[in-house]
């Protein structure tokens, strides 16, 4: 028989997301004698920390990471890898280029994290616009005369604006859709008009989308382009009514500048599922504001976000061990790549093997 495929799963599974991975690898895998997997630990350092090292990944065909960082120097020469299968859609730990200059797909599961990140952040939305902790620290504090002295807002006719407008900022707007919005922006370089269209949604510049929306929603991802993306001069521009949410990265923002803006009352509060740095000092002063929802960058942790993930995170892997390109990738340009293209050339022909062994 062929030799099986190799797989490394990265050992921050184990104590991060202990019980979420192996149902799916005890499903997907298990049941296939052509595919191992193994646990792996990084063994690299750079200036940033722990880092995968080429040795720590040189018998894998594929890997399937949580957390695990990768670096230039993660690859080495000629790799045999040809898949890194994010479990979720961040891969601001991955460099990206450097995938690609090393023939290697990296592979997210926008399909199991669109739903719970729009609910998320529609969950903020809400909470905020009805003043939910504002009502809650009225009843447990039983001054009942002070239930009036946080009025809450309606979403009829409001402004909701995404600095965004991919996956989950389109959904977050389907979601919005029954709550009569007045009108729904977006701050996106890359969408496309007819998209936007058809989801009613108005292509402005970002100054647009700060200056005239009553909540402001972060739905990019984390790149050099985008982070310290909101910062003091876009913050200056919203409305005092008006509230920001972040459930997509930390650095996105400026933290300070947001801090500042609570403080002094510049807008009219925050929900917050991602910080910069996380966690959060215990001496943060968002910690002591009354105008901000903490959520610990979780959530979108839901029961299916669990499930989907490791489905659609293994699967990943096993479309490209069958010679083919999931659907989606983060680095789509290496699909032109001569050592990409010769991997899957590899790895479908032992495929096709394995298919025609005697069991």
């Amino acid at each position: 028989m062929p030799e099986p495929f190799q797989i490394g799963v990265s050992a921050d599974f184990q104590t991060d997301a202990a019980g979420r991975l192996e149902p799916a690898l005890d499903a997907i895998f298990d049941p296939l004698p052509q595919v191992a997997y193994r646990y792996f630990e990084p063994s690299g350092q750079d200036a940033q920390g722990a880092v995968v090292a080429p040795a720590d990944i040189a018998e894998f065909d594929g890997v399937l990471v949580l957390n695990a960082r990768f670096a230039p120097a993660s690859f080495g020469p000629d790799p045999r890898l040809a898949v890194i299968a994010r479990w979720g859609v961040g891969y601001d730990r991955i460099d990206v280029p450097a995938c690609t200059a090393a023939g290697i797909a990296l592979a997210i599961t926008v399909d199991a994290v669109r739903r719970p990140v729009s609910e998320a952040i529609l969950t903020l939305i809400l909470a905020l616009a009805k003043r939910l902790p504002e009502k809650d620290r009225v009843v447990r504090a039983n001054r009942w005369d002070l239930r009036g002295a946080a009025p809450a807002v309606g979403l009829r006719d409001k402004v909701v604006g995404s600095v965004g407008l991919g996956n989950i900022g389109s959904d977050m707007f389907r979601l919005l859709a029954p709550f009569g919005l007045g009108r729904k922006l977006a701050a996106d370089p890359y969408a496309r008009p007819e998209h936007a269209a058809a989801l009613g949604v108005e292509l402005v510049d970002i100054d647009t989308v700060f200056r005239e929306s009553d909540f402001v929603t972060v739905n990019c991802p984390l790149m050099p382009e985008t982070q310290g993306l909101v910062n003091a001069r876009l913050l200056a521009l919203m409305k005092p009514t008006a509230y920001l949410i972040n459930t997509a990265r930390g650095p996105i923002m400026v933290m300070q500048d947001v801090t500042d803006a609570l403080a002094a009352g510049r807008i009219a509060g925050a929900g917050l599922d991602v910080f910069d740095p996380e966690p959060l000092p215990a001496d943060h002063p968002l910690l002591r504001m009354d105008n901000v929802i903490l959520s610990p960058h979780s959530l979108a942790w839901t029961d299916d976000l669990y499930r989907d993930n490791s489905r659609f995170a293994c699967e990943n892997i096993l479309t490209v061990l069958r010679g083919e390109t999931p659907r989606y990738l983060a680095n789509r340009e290496v699909t032109a790549s001569p050592a990409y293209r010769a991997k899957l050339d590899r790895l479908a022909a032992a495929w096709a093997a394995w298919q025609s062994s005697p069991t």
